[in-house]
């Protein structure tokens, strides 16, 4: 059977995040901008299907084609992440720096990606700022305005609200990411994470890598919006809100329904050598020798 078992499911997604810490800068660099630029593209899918059929839903379920192009190819996702590192911490199968390392170099590797791309269909839909006709141009623009004029707007209580809604949208992503784990099938995987990422995106929740895209784009295009506005009135408090909606909604709940003494991953309260285990991971049986007599 394709399904993998909620016990069996926690000591995967515990050993995926393990595995995240140990990529080198390198591999977390290049994941981290193809990720970025993955769900910048998936997001003007989401926002050219909504300006044609008027139907923001329609939208909203071909958005996760983003999501499932990043998790196939194995790319780094520090929203996902964000639920599946703190496992590992928790188990003593890596360690707080790495989890720290982790999650810094992919923020940057997603701001590199994100920005790249909406350069990128900025200057196409524009034919290099001479034409500003396209309607996806004030979609773009509506939209990062949208994402930061309203909490502004109320002040301290706009970073509550962002906050909030931040930590309800990596409740459902998080899960997505999980529930990518609980089947061994390509399909599987694909119909399993499409459900929650799917409600996500049409409730307009915050999602820190999405605004990597959306905002920095709505500025190129000249929406009302500045770079400090930007970070103060979103991006800094979506990334925070991220987080805890990751840990506290989704892989603590999941972790200690399922997590057992039997199929805790360290042995007798002991913690794993991870240098280790990765290199145990990463080599392969050799192949038997023939001795010719």
């Amino acid at each position: 059977m394709s399904y993998v078992k909620p016990s069996q499911l926690v000591d995967d997604i515990t050993h995926s995040g393990m595995l995240k810490t140990q990529l080198t800068l390198g591999q977390m660099v290049m994941r981290g901008a193809l990720a970025g630029a993955i769900l910048g593209a998936a997001t003007t899918v989401a926002l050219t299907a909504t300006a044609q059929t008027g139907l923001p839903i329609v939208g909203a379920v071909l958005f996760p084609v983003g999501f499932a192009m990043i998790l196939l190819l194995g790319l780094e996702l520090v929203t996902g992440s964000f639920a599946l590192v703190p496992l590992a911490i928790m188990e003593r199968r890596t360690t707080v720096t790495r989890g720290l390392r982790n999650f810094f170099v992919v923020i940057l590797a997603h701001l590199f990606g994100a920005g790249l791309y909406a350069f990128l269909y900025t200057t196409s839909i524009t034919y290099l700022g001479t034409d500003m006709s396209d309607p996806m141009v004030q979609a773009i623009i509506d939209l990062a305005e949208h994402k930061v004029l309203p909490y502004e707007a109320v002040g301290a209580g706009g970073i509550l609200v962002v906050i909030i809604k931040a930590m309800l949208c990596n409740w459902m992503v998080a899960i997505g990411t999980i529930m990518f784990y609980t089947s061994k099938s390509t399909g599987g995987k694909i119909l399993a994470m499409w459900l929650p990422v799917t409600t996500f995106f049409s409730l307009g929740l915050e999602h820190a890598i999405v605004n990597m895209f959306a905002i920095p784009a709505g500025i190129m295009l000249g929406a009302d919006v500045t770079v400090g506005q930007w970070w103060v009135w979103n991006q800094a408090p979506v990334l925070l809100g991220n987080v805890l909606g990751a840990i506290l909604f989704t892989a603590l709940p999941i972790y200690f329904s399922h997590r057992t003494h039997v199929n805790r991953a360290p042995a007798s309260g002991e913690a794993v050598d991870v240098d280790a285990e990765v290199a145990a991971e990463a080599t392969e049986p050799a192949e038997p020798t023939l001795v010719r007599s």
